[in-house]
């Protein structure tokens, strides 16, 4: 089975991701033009990294966005419930300290980490308020979130565009360099099906993060929300 339906069952999940492992950091790029790179220096200047941090990058993937922590002097644990993620990051950044992690149950204990970061990864939670929950929870007092995931765009004329043209277009997109064109069917769809930029606010608030706010990249393709425990 290469996709999930929006139910979104953990196992569908994890196996849909386990079966793209091996392409998905070039098909990512592939797809945004690049553009990715920037809201990944994006997201990390929004974590605000100091020499000395242990940031937390859920949903991490392959680790293609610990990586930059590093150059702040910060150490960056890539925690992924993927088998076949977390097989391709150790071969392809073998520096990296890759953790298999459930993110509505983390394997960590309390007041870990100086910050958590998770890059469009929450909306494939079953419950992503219980994840907010464990991100809270394992970071200390003062800690920063940053939630970077793709939301709603602003212009209604591009919206339009972007929500009825690429969303459409994306699995034929895919199938150019994925393994299994059919996830990307899924991860279109959990993107439309995904809170506005408001709407995840709540969901931080609600989890028990304070003062959250967010900041728009590219015109709303993309939001990076950022909040203190």
């Amino acid at each position: 089975m290469a996709r999930a339906d929006l139910d979104k069952q953990p196992t569908d999940v994890r196996r849909m991701f386990d079966t793209v492992a091996k392409r998905y950091d070039l098909t990512n790029d592939l797809m945004t033009a690049g553009i990715q790179r920037s809201w990944r220096r994006s997201m990390v200047a929004a974590v605000g990294p100091r020499r000395g941090d242990l940031v937390l990058d859920l949903a991490a993937g392959t680790g293609c966005s610990s990586e930059p922590f590093a150059a702040y002097g910060a150490t960056a644990v890539p925690c992924d419930f993927s088998v076949g993620m977390l097989q391709q990051g150790r071969k392809d950044r073998p520096g990296l300290p890759f953790v298999a992690g459930d993110g509505t149950r983390l394997p960590f204990l309390d007041d870990t980490f100086d910050a958590v970061t998770i890059s469009y990864g929450l909306r494939n939670f079953v419950d992503p308020v219980k994840g907010l929950r464990e991100m809270l929870r394992v970071t200390r007092p003062g800690g920063r979130l940053v939630v970077c995931e793709f939301s709603t765009p602003t212009n209604g004329a591009f919206r339009s565009l972007y929500m009825d043209g690429f969303m459409r277009a994306l699995p034929r997109i895919a199938s150019v360099t994925a393994s299994a064109s059919d996830a990307y069917v899924y991860l279109a769809e959990s993107i439309l099906a995904w809170p506005d930029q408001a709407g995840l606010a709540d969901l931080v608030a609600e989890a028990g993060w304070k003062n959250p706010e967010w900041r728009n990249l590219t015109g709303g393709i993309v939001a990076l929300h950022r909040a203190t425990a």
